[in-house]
C-alpha cells in the first residue's frame, strides 16, 4: 500500500522531521522534504527527494504542488522557542500561522486534503488537572501556544468549508534520538532539558540550569512528561494511515502519561552517562508549571499507538549516543 503514496513532510530536516522522513522510508512511502534549512540541516534528511524551499514563497509552493502528485502532507516547520516567541511575537504568527496558511490554500487548490500537524501541549497553558486530556481548556499562555492552538481552529474551519481533513498531536516533552544513531536534536540555541544535561555531562556546556527547586512536587523541581521521537513519529505514521483510510479529523496527545522531575533527569544522566553534571541552581521561570503530564489514553485507544520506549533510562540512553557522536564530531572539526 504503501508504495503507492507520495508524503510531503515540511519541515523535514529539523530534529522530528529528519526522525518521521526515516521512519516514513522504512514503510515504503515515497518522501518529498520540504525545508528551507533556517534551523535544519541538509544531512538529516536520509533519503527521498529533497527542496529548498520556503512556506512564505507561494510560487515555490506552487511549482511543487503541480509537479508532485502528493497524497498528504505532514507539517513540522513551526519555530518553536516559548522565550523567543514573547520576544518576537510577530515572527512566529508570521511563520506559524501566515506560512502554514499558505500551505493549506495550495494544498486545497490542488485538492491535496489530508494534513498531519505537529501542535503542542503548550495549548493547554497552565493545567487545571493533571494529567491532561484533549478536553482540557485550551488558554495558551505565550505567542508559540497560541500559534499552536490557531492553526487547530483553522484546520477545523478547513474541514467544515473544504472537506481538508487532519490530525493534530500534541507533543508534551519530545526527547531522545534515533535508536540507530544516525539522528538526534542538533537545535541552535538549545532549549530542551535532556540534550542540555548531556552537553554537560560532554563538556560542551559548563552546567545546567534548574529553573526552581521549591515547586510542590517530591524533590521540588518541575516535573515533565518525556516521549521518545521514534514514539511520537509512529503515532504520525499511525495518524497518517487512519486518514489515508478515510477516517474524519481528530486531535491527540502524545506523551507517555509519566512525568519525571528535573532532577530525576540530571540523576538519570549521571548514571547513564557516568560522567559528573555541573548544575546551576536558578529562580523559577515564569510560566513553568509544577507538572504537566499527558493522558494520551486515546492516542492508545483510537490509533493503536503503543510507545516502545517509555523509560527515561532509554529515552537518555540514545540520546548520550548521540550527544557522543556530535562532540566527537565537533572535536574533528577543531582539528
Amino acid at each position: 500500500m504503501a508504495l503507492t503514496h507520495t508524503i510531503l513532510v515540511v519541515g523535514g530536516a529539523g530534529y522530528i522531521g529528519s526522525h518521521m522522513v526515516k521512519a516514513l522510508l522504512g514503510e515504503g512511502y515515497h518522501v518529498v522534504t520540504l525545508d528551507n534549512l533556517s534551523t535544519g540541516y541538509r544531512d538529516a534528511v536520509v533519503g527521498g527527494e529533497f527542496i529548498e524551499a520556503d512556506l512564505a514563497d507561494r510560487g515555490q509552493l506552487e511549482r511543487l504542488f503541480s509537479g508532485q502528485s502528493i497524497d498528504a502532507v505532514m507539517h513540522f516547520a513551526s519555530f518553536i522557542q516559548v522565550v523567543e516567541s514573547v520576544r518576537e511575537p510577530a515572527k512566529y504568527y508570521a511563520n506559524n500561522v501566515t506560512n502554514t496558511l499558505n500551505l493549506l490554500d495550495t494544498m486545497r487548490i490542488h485538492g491535496v486534503n489530508k494534513f498531519i500537524f505537529s501542535s503542542s501541549a503548550a495549548v493547554y497553558g497552565e493545567p487545571i488537572r493533571v494529567p491532561i486530556d484533549e478536553d482540557h481548556p485550551k488558554l495558551p499562555l505565550n505567542p508559540y501556544g497560541r500559534t499552536k492552538w490557531m492553526v487547530e481552529q483553522i484546520l477545523a474551519d478547513y474541514d467544515l468549508a473544504y472537506g481538508l481533513r487532519s490530525v493534530s498531536l500534541r507533543y508534551f516533552n519530545a526527547a531522545g534520538a534515533d535508536p540507530e544513531g544516525r539522528l538526534g536534536e542538533r537545535h541552535e540555541p538549545e532549549t530542551h532539558l535532556i540534550p542540555l544535561v548531556l552537553q554537560a555531562a560532554s563538556g560542551r556546556r559548563e552546567n545546567v540550569q534548574v529553573f526552581g527547586r521549591d515547586y510542590d512536587t517530591p524533590d521540588g523541581t518541575c516535573i515533565r512528561d518525556y516521549v521518545h521521537v521514534a514514539d511520537l513519529c509512529e503515532a504520525h505514521r499511525l495518524a497518517l494511515e487512519r486518514l489515508l483510510n478515510g477516517a474524519g479529523s481528530a486531535a491527540y496527545n502524545l506523551g507517555n502519561g509519566n512525568g519525571f522531575s528535573v532532577q530525576e533527569v540530571i540523576d538519570m544522566a549521571a548514571r547513564i552517562t557516568g560522567k559528573p553534571i555541573p548544575v546551576k541552581d536558578s529562580l523559577r521561570r515564569a510560566g513553568d508549571p509544577a507538572r504537566l503530564v499527558a493522558d494520551a489514553q486515546t492516542a492508545k485507544q483510537e490509533l493503536g499507538w503503543v510507545p516502545h520506549y517509555p523509560e527515561l533510562e532509554t529515552i537518555i540512553l540514545h540520546a548520550w549516543q548521540w550527544e557522543q557522536r556530535q562532540r566527537r564530531t565537533n572535536l574533528n572539526t577543531k582539528l
